[in-house]
């Protein structure tokens, strides 16, 4: 079997962790439960009838501590934890968009920096995008240089997309052969010269191969044509950027996207969705059976056109942060189902990169460094809403899981991984940027007061601490344990920064 795959609870033995919590995300609901663990594996989750409250401190105690209460039948033999009053247990989160950039920008982050700031986020899976890394991710030879920089040195498991660039058809078949989760491809200039984006005729064979291949196409969706024909951004008002990113270059693109897909048959999914006018399209295709689904992200749910001041370069993204308005329609469309996943499309570079100084967002590079602080953000703009953490858990956990194929991640139920967050959603704190364990650390969110804080996170039942990187590396509905440590491949990897950056 798998291990990417359920397994049988009876397959692990009795439990060795026991983790209870009054309130636990499951699939059946949010309950009062007791989570049995054996070799980083849930082997039950078992409700506790009548429980309404653990004790304010958290405790982790041998049988003679639990004596008070009658033993489950594999208490003797386990450590127990005790989720303090205020926590719930949720599963870890799986964000399928995230930019580590090594080896080659690894000056811009890191396995070990993106890792531990996603654990202390609450997210135990991330899935790294192909480019920003030398070489990109478009061959197996590739792959394994990125394999190798990774090895050893993560905090939470990590899988990896390949690249659909113009030169590299070829390539395809093996990176799906190696494990990869799927391909990504761009419809605009990447950002980057070494990942070339796709025209008309490549994206239509891109399509097609996939589909033959059996995987999964996700797209950076900007139609070049709209955007070569929009005015040029320039200086440091954000108004001139949002015009130079219009939303018709979203829909354009996606009215082509779901063309190729119905035709073919092929998976294919819509990155970082900006724009709430290509909804409709999104989901009048699913209503056809059109096998296409579409993520959004924190900041164009949480952040709005409105609070971006002259020259902050920190908001730049591509797509853009559009309106308010515009923002409350995604979060329609998250409600609705149409928009199925949000994952951070975590971006960073070092902060002269943004060009503070010039606020200038013709040249400042394009993206928005948060994997730490997705959780945290998208939970205090949906309780506003009245949207319980039950449905964040599912956009942030179990949807990403299963759009990757994930099927051993993204929820508290037997057979799954152990990877679980003590999470305290009442708490509130204000972002300092220097509490952040990214490589670097300028963050639009810096100064937000936000709701919810992260106090534990564990992989495959193993409390996650800085500095003792314990993730695997996961092949595509197999999974993988962990590869054997190693040095990074020889010889320096290194390439200028672009002028501005997609993602």
């Amino acid at each position: 079997m798998s291990p990417d795959q359920p397994a049988p609870a009876s397959a692990h033995g009795p439990a060795t962790l026991l983790i209870r919590a009054a309130r636990v995300i499951t699939p059946a609901g949010v309950i009062p439960a007791e989570v049995a663990i054996t070799a980083g594996k849930i082997i039950s989750v078992t409700a506790l009838h009548g429980r309404t409250a653990v004790p304010a401190e958290p405790r982790s105690v041998g049988a003679a501590g639990a004596a008070a209460r009658p033993p489950t039948p594999c208490e003797d033999s386990s450590q127990v934890v005790e989720l303090r009053h205020d926590e719930i247990l949720l599963p870890g989160l799986v964000d399928t968009h995230v930019h580590v950039n090594e080896p080659g920008r690894t000056h811009w982050e890191g396995f070990p920096t993106a890792t531990a700031a996603a654990a202390a986020g609450g997210v135990t899976t991330i899935i790294d995008m192909p480019l920003n890394s030398i070489p990109p991710t478009t061959d197996v030879a590739a792959l394994d240089v990125k394999r190798r920089a990774a090895a050893g040195r993560c905090h939470c498991d990590v899988g990896f997309w390949a690249g659909a660039v113009a030169d590299n058809e070829k390539d395809r078949p093996g990176l799906h052969e190696a494990g990869v989760f799927g391909f990504k491809c761009f419809m605009v200039d990447s950002g980057v010269p070494e990942f070339a984006p796709l025209d008309d005729g490549a994206l239509a064979a891109a399509v097609r191969q996939v589909a033959g291949l059996g995987s999964l196409l996700v797209v950076h969706a900007e139609d070049a044509a709209e955007i070569a024909a929009a005015p040029a951004a320039a200086g440091p008002g954000y108004d001139g950027f949002l015009r130079s990113r219009p939303a018709a270059a979203e829909v354009a693109a996606i009215a082509r996207l779901i063309e190729l897909a119905e035709r073919s048959g092929a998976r294919v999914h819509v990155l970082h969705l900006s724009a709430a006018d290509a909804v409709p399209l999104v989901a009048a295709a699913q209503s056809r059976g059109v096998a296409i689904t579409a993520e959004t992200c924190p900041h164009y749910l949480c952040l709005t056109a409105e609070q971006v001041g002259q020259g902050q370069t920190q908001f730049k993204c591509c797509p853009p942060i559009r309106n308010a308005a515009n923002a409350a329609r995604l979060w329609e469309a998250l409600a609705a189902g149409v928009i199925g996943c949000v994952v951070s499309d975590h971006s960073p570079c070092p902060p002269e990169l943004k060009g503070l100084d010039a606020g200038d967002f013709s040249a400042a590079w394009g993206g928005i460094s948060s994997v730490q602080l997705g959780l945290p953000v998208v939970w205090t703009a949906a309780r506003e809403r009245g949207i319980g953490l039950r449905e964040v858990a599912g956009w942030m956990a179990s949807a990403p899981a299963r759009q990757a194929g994930l099927g051993a991640k993204g929820e508290i139920a037997a057979g799954r991984d152990a990877d679980l967050v003590a999470f305290a959603p009442d708490e509130e704190f204000v972002v300092d940027p220097d509490r952040l364990l990214t490589r670097h650390r300028l963050t639009p969110y810096a100064g937000r007061r936000l709701t919810g804080v992260v106090r534990r996170t564990w992989l495959r039942g193993e409390p996650v601490v800085p500095g003792h990187p314990a993730g695997r590396l996961l092949l595509r509905a197999a999974g993988a344990g962990p590869l054997p440590a190693g040095p990074s491949p020889a010889g320096p990897l290194s390439g200028g920064p672009p002028p501005a950056g997609l993602s």
